[in-house]
C-alpha cells in the first residue's frame, strides 16, 4: 500500500511540474519604431509609457488601463518586442496593447 501512495504522489508532482513548464506569454519582435509613435500609442490604448538609457516602451493591462498585462519596448535603433498574455502573436504596435475585439458567435 505505502508503494502505491508513493507511486501516485510522485504522478501528481510530475504532473504538476509538466503543466507549470510552459509560458503564458507570447513574444513577438515588430519595427523599429520611434519615441514618439510608441508615446502616439500607448496614449491611443490607455498605456503608460516609460523611457530608460536603454530605449522607450509602453505597458497596459490590454483593456485601456495601464499595466503590464500587454507591453511593448523598443531598444534604441533596434527593432521592437511585444509581450502579451495568451498565445496571440502581435503584427502591430496597437493590437500588441490591447486585446482583440470578441467577436459575436
Amino acid at each position: 500500500m505505502r508503494h502505491f501512495i508513493f507511486h501516485i504522489l510522485i504522478g501528481a508532482t510530475v504532473g504538476v511540474m509538466g503543466l507549470a513548464g510552459p509560458s503564458l506569454a507570447g513574444e513577438s519582435t515588430l519595427q523599429k519604431s520611434t519615441l514618439e509613435k510608441i508615446k502616439a500609442v500607448c496614449d491611443q490604448t490607455g498605456g503608460k509609457l516609460s523611457q530608460d538609457a536603454h530605449g522607450f516602451g509602453c505597458g497596459t493591462d490590454c483593456h485601456g488601463h495601464p499595466g503590464t498585462d500587454c507591453t511593448l519596448y523598443c531598444k534604441t535603433d533596434q527593432k521592437c518586442v511585444a509581450q502579451t498574455i495568451g498565445a496571440r502573436r502581435p503584427t502591430s504596435f496597437e493590437n500588441a496593447l490591447k486585446a482583440p475585439e470578441r467577436r459575436a458567435r
